[in-house]
């Protein structure tokens, strides 16, 4: 009797272990915003800081491509496939259905055969760049949960960068870079997700990783590690997810590396599987991408538990007297406090910082005095800070701002505003350039202002480089200049 006991125990505790092995992976905590409690007074509440459980976010995104006619099949083309140029069956015809690859089948249901997928133009106007932009939009704030995964029907492009955005659309800063050649492409040494270290995490890095190899299936896909980021906090297999969360609630910045409105692919060159491209066989270089995943929830500033879509719209069920898109504001009649997010700190319930019914009169925050214009909250309920400044207080800078009795306009540092070509950044208000660059960023070479320009031999290679990394680091470092009237604030 005792041995069948004995098996069914042991089988019991593999599966709470098992259990217990993944449950930190869906970022399970957190999913109560209020219960029920008594005191001696009575009834009352007790809140806690909450967020809503991840989900698949490729169901409530807007994709764009750009150019607008780079899908194939207007007018119908022949492809050939890369790793034989001879087999060229395969037809692309946008007015026939089973023939069609738009943009919408990189997000369908995976698993049917044959694969759908979306697919460009072919590479028939070589040498000019085949470049596309792919477009994620979600109208709403969202945070990652899990690893960004794009997989490639076609070979995997031998450029290409990986951006976000955190404020619609209006500025970008790039996630990662992709290349064959991560010098030749980009002026980058090649790392690996792997060398990066808890100091480093903000590091915008390029990867060789996911650009070589083009016939073997399982090197189709391109991945953005989400989860290998976590892990330098809450351990390799995720069991320490209270120390990632205080990490979060107490790094500066580090939330925002998670954080995004939109996400763009951008696909720079495509796979050639040689060092030289058969200019008398076009059809073989071209993109094609049957999913792209992307895991993640709303942001609601840990004062909502659920989000609903409706009407085509991503919006938090605020709760904690908060109301916004984001419930990042007091509702009216809640502004006796200046309006907080949610804290995940202390473990495992966190801090609410609810909204406090108004007082009679105006209400003293301690607004910071170099960094707001008042002591006092303004008709919202915050304190009204100055340009280039955030936080509860008006004591914290915006990204691109640096602390200096108030926030003063950032130039450079040795995170993500890097001056570029071996330049140093000076007191994060300039880069001091090698004598053969010049530029805010030290991005341009300094003989494209000479007569003649650059020349040399190598020019014809030169042109096929991107420029996108040079323009992205400019509108990164201009952005916050060009934009100081955009009304969104981002929450640490």
């Amino acid at each position: 009797m005792r041995f069948p006991l004995l098996l069914t125990l042991q089988a019991l505790w593999l599966t709470v272990c098992q259990a217990t092995q993944h449950y930190p992976t869906t970022w399970g905590h957190y999913d109560l915003c209020k219960s029920h409690g008594y005191t001696d007074e009575g009834p009352t509440w007790y809140y806690m800081a909450c967020q809503p459980e991840a989900a698949d976010m490729t169901k409530f995104l807007k994709v764009t491509l750009d150019p607008p006619n780079i899908t194939c099949g207007d007018p119908p083309e022949t492809y050939c496939t890369l790793e034989n140029p001879y087999m060229c069956n395969n037809e692309c015809d946008a007015a026939t259905d089973e023939l069609a690859h738009p943009a919408e089948l990189m997000f369908d249901f995976e698993g049917r055969n044959p694969t759908t997928f979306w697919q460009s133009t072919s590479w028939k106007k070589y040498p000019k760049p085949l470049a596309v932009n792919i477009t994620l939009s979600w109208n709403k704030t969202i945070e990652l949960t899990d690893d960004i995964v794009i997989t490639f029907e076609s070979g995997r492009p031998e450029q290409m960068v990986l951006e976000k955005s955190l404020d619609y659309g209006r500025s970008w800063q790039p996630y990662q870079f992709y290349a064959t050649d991560c010098l030749d492409a980009f002026t980058m040494e090649p790392k690996t997700v792997r060398d990066i270290t808890q100091h480093t995490l903000l590091d915008i890095i390029c990867t060789e990783e996911y650009s070589r190899g083009y016939v073997w299936k399982n090197d189709k896909t391109v991945r953005f590690e989400i989860k290998d980021r976590f892990a330098l906090f809450a351990g390799p297999k995720l069991h320490n997810m209270a120390s990632l969360y205080g990490q979060l609630d107490t790094t500066k910045n580090l939330r925002d590396f998670f954080t995004i409105t939109d996400l763009r692919v951008r696909l720079l060159r495509p796979a050639t599987g040689a060092t030289m491209v058969d200019e008398n066989n076009l059809s073989r270089y071209f993109y094609a991408i049957s999913d792209i995943k992307v895991h993640g929830r709303c942001k609601c500033n840990l004062h909502a538990n659920s989000c609903i879509f409706d009407k085509e719209k991503l919006t938090c069920e605020c709760e904690h007297n908060t109301t916004g898109p984001d419930c990042g504001r007091c509702k009216r009649n809640y502004q006796a406090r200046a309006w907080s997010a949610g804290s995940y700190l202390p473990i495992p319930k966190g801090t609410a910082n609810i909204c406090l019914p108004n007082s009679v009169g105006p209400v003293n925050c301690n607004c910071n005095p170099f960094g707001s214009d008042t002591d006092r909250c303004n008709g919202t309920g915050y304190c009204k800070c100055k340009e280039g400044t955030t936080g509860a207080k008006c004591h914290e800078c915006l990204q691109g701002y640096l602390w200096d009795n108030g926030c003063k306009s950032r130039v450079c540092d040795n995170e993500l505003l890097r001056c570029q070509n071996g330049g140093v950044c000076v007191n994060n208000i300039r880069c001091q350039c090698p004598p053969a660059y010049t530029g805010l960023l030290c991005e341009k070479p300094r003989c494209e202002n000479e007569p003649g320009g650059c020349g040399g031999s190598d020019s014809g290679q030169a042109s096929l480089r991107p420029p996108a990394p040079i323009l992205l680091l400019l509108l990164f470092v201009l952005g916050p200049v060009l934009l100081m009237e955009i009304c969104w604030v981002t929450v640490l």
